[in-house]
């Protein structure tokens, strides 16, 4: 692999969505991806993000049309579900293949290390 070649996964790296790479997000479309729907208080207590950083998160990716907030009442409880859309579904699918294609171009045996 040449020095050109070798830089094409790090120019891959610094390419990635923004909207997706940041980690808050990451792990909750993560999540979401794996666990099909969650509530508000799970997905807090699984992240470790307060209230206020979930919600402005959310909100980003709710824009980007990448999750669905339900909002409803179970009694007199607030209930916030939420789940992935199918664009969700595919952009974090398609975000995690093609940040192990660029593990594996650099941990391969024709990788050559880039100059320093």
């Amino acid at each position: 692999m040449s020095a050109q070649e070798a830089r094409e996964p790090v120019r891959e790296l610094a390419e990635l969505d923004k909207l997706l790479h940041e980690p808050a997000r990451l792990a909750i479309l993560t999540a979401l991806s794996n666990c099909g729907s969650a509530d508000f208080l799970f997905l807090q207590n699984l992240t470790g993000l307060t209230k206020g950083n979930l919600s402005a998160h959310l909100s980003k990716l709710e824009a980007a049309g990448l999750v669905h907030i339900d909002k409803d009442f179970v009694g007199k409880i607030p209930r916030t579900s939420l789940n992935l859309s199918s664009t969700g579904k595919s952009k974090i699918r398609d975000y995690w293949q093609r940040l192990e294609r660029i593990r594996e171009t650099l941990s391969s045996d024709e990788a050559v290390p880039l100059p320093t």
